[in-house]
C-alpha cells in the first residue's frame, strides 16, 4: 500500500472450530478501493463454490462495468445513485446469474447460494451493496453503527416487533436468511451511500463473527488496533474462535487514507460551512 491509495485494507478468513470446510470467500482490489465478502451455503462444497463465484465475478467484472457506467454519464439526480453504486449492483446481479446457472447445470450444486457484501470508496464517499446477513459496520467517534440491515428471518421478526434486539441474540433462528445470491433467477440488492470521514474505521464480516462476538467487544478491538488493522483482523478472528468458533469467520477492516484520499480537505470545508 502507498499513500496514493484511498483506503487501507486488511482481510482474514478462518474455518473455525466446527465446520469441515470454509465456505466464506473474501477479496479486494486496491486500484478501485473495493472490498467484497461472501458467506456460502449448500451441500457438497456448494457453499465454497457459490461464494468463490460471487467474489471472483465482482473482482473480475467491476472495473469494466465502472468504465461502462461512467461513459453512460448517469444523472444521480434521476437514478438516485452514483454510477459506482449502479456498477456494483450490476455485477452483483451478474454474480447471481452465474451462481444460479451453475447450480441448475450441476446437480451436486443444486440449491447452493451465498450472501454478499461489497463496498467501494471514491473521493469522500462510499457505496455498500449487500444481500443476506453478512454485514458492514462503521466505527466513528467511538460509536459503532451497523450500516447494512440483515436479510434474515430474525431481522424481520425484530422489525415487526416480535423480538427486541436483546431477545434476538438468544434466538435459534439466527442463520435463516431471506435473501441470497444464486437461489432464484433475480435478486433484490440493497444499496447505501455514505460520506466518509478521515477517522472512520469500517468492518465487513460474516455471521461467524457477528454471532460469536458482541458489538461492544468488536468496537474495543477496532479502537485498540486502529494503527494496525492487520492485528485487528487477527484479534477479531481469535475472539470468535475463543467464543466457540461455531461457523466460518471472515473479516475485512478498512480505514481511509488521510494522506491519499483528500478527505481532510472535505472535512475542512464542512467546518468552514458550519463555523
Amino acid at each position: 500500500m502507498t499513500d496514493k491509495n484511498i483506503i487501507y485494507i486488511e482481510g482474514m478468513t478462518d474455518t473455525g472450530l466446527i465446520r469441515a470446510h470454509n465456505e466464506d470467500s473474501i477479496g479486494n482490489d486496491l486500484s478501485i478501493s473495493l472490498a467484497v465478502l461472501a458467506d456460502g451455503m449448500g451441500g457438497h462444497k456448494g457453499g465454497e463454490v457459490a461464494s468463490a463465484l460471487a467474489v471472483n465475478t465482482v473482482l473480475n467484472d467491476l472495473p469494466g462495468e465502472l468504465e461502462r457506467c461512467k461513459r453512460l454519464e448517469i444523472d444521480e439526480n434521476v437514478s438516485g445513485y452514483s454510477y459506482q453504486s449502479i456498477a456494483i449492483k450490476n455485477v452483483i446481479e451478474k454474480a447471481n446469474s452465474v451462481i444460479f446457472q451453475a447450480a441448475s447445470k450441476q446437480i451436486q450444486y443444486e440449491g447452493m447460494g451465498t450472501t454478499i457484501v461489497v463496498t467501494m470508496f471514491y473521493g469522500n464517499r462510499m457505496s455498500v451493496a449487500h444481500v443476506g446477513d453478512s454485514r458492514m459496520y462503521r466505527l466513528r467517534e467511538h460509536e459503532m453503527e451497523q450500516i447494512t440491515s440483515d436479510h434474515s428471518l430474525l431481522q424481520e421478526l425484530i422489525d415487526r416487533g416480535f423480538y427486541t434486539p436483546e431477545e434476538a441474540k438468544k434466538s435459534l433462528n439466527k442463520n435463516l436468511v431471506t435473501r441470497a445470491l444464486g437461489i432464484e433467477e433475480s435478486v433484490k440488492i440493497d444499496i447505501t451511500e455514505e460520506i466518509v470521514l478521515p477517522e472512520d474505521s469500517y468492518l465487513l464480516c460474516s455471521d461467524g463473527l457477528s454471532d460469536m462476538v458482541d458489538d461492544r467487544r468488536i468496537t474495543m478491538i477496532l479502537e485498540e488496533n486502529k494503527a494496525h488493522i492487520d492485528v485487528a483482523c487477527s484479534e477479531l478472528i481469535q475472539q470468535a474462535i475463543d467464543n466457540g468458533g461455531h461457523d466460518n469467520i471472515s473479516v475485512i477492516v478498512i480505514q481511509p487514507n488521510k494522506q491519499g484520499s483528500g478527505l481532510n480537505k472535505i472535512v475542512s470545508k464542512f467546518k468552514d460551512i458550519f463555523s
